[in-house]
């Protein structure tokens, strides 16, 4: 069953080809996407790659949030297809990717399959998600923390402000 409108927030992350223009697309294509509305996006920052093989280039990260009436596993699908159609490829676990889009948050909802998880489980933990989602849903919960309250808790000092 999925709610009339379910407010919902993911991360985005590039760290191959030409990131700016590759995040820029990606979010023209949320917004052409039906059933998704009221789009903010936070600002866009560089930080160094966490986890994965070493000597990747630094990444480009943001978040979104917006409103849906599509199901978790609908918006997981699109999300996928707007990743391939930037020419995402999965070879290597957590390696260098034109486009990353993590379903981080779809209202109040706990999703535990092999496939989806929600809330995001390693969210709290990585400040490259937080900071981008502070500035545009730092009042929201995340299983009695806000997100402005997990960013606090998390060392920000590699994620800059991409100008």
């Amino acid at each position: 069953m999925t709610p009339a409108a379910a407010a919902c927030a993911i991360g985005l992350g590039s760290n191959l080809g030409d990131s700016v223009d590759i995040l820029d697309r990606a979010i023209d294509q949320l917004v052409a996407t039906p059933h998704i509305h009221h789009i903010q996006v936070a600002h866009y920052y560089r930080t160094k790659p966490v986890g994965g093989p070493p000597h990747q280039p630094d990444y480009l990260n943001s978040a979104a949030i917006f409103t849906t009436s599509r199901s978790p596993w609908q918006l997981l699908e699109i999300l996928q297809s707007i990743e391939n159609q930037a020419g995402r490829t999965r070879i290597v676990r957590w390696g260098a990717r034109t486009l990353d889009l993590d379903l981080l948050i779809y209202g109040a909802w706990d999703i535990d399959s092999p496939h989806l998880q929600v809330p995001h489980p390693r969210m709290a933990d990585r400040a490259f998600v937080l900071r981008p989602l502070a500035e545009i849903a730092g009042t929201w919960d995340c299983g009695g923390q806000t997100v402005q309250q997990l960013l606090s808790g998390v060392d920000c000092s590699d994620v800059v402000l991409h100008c």
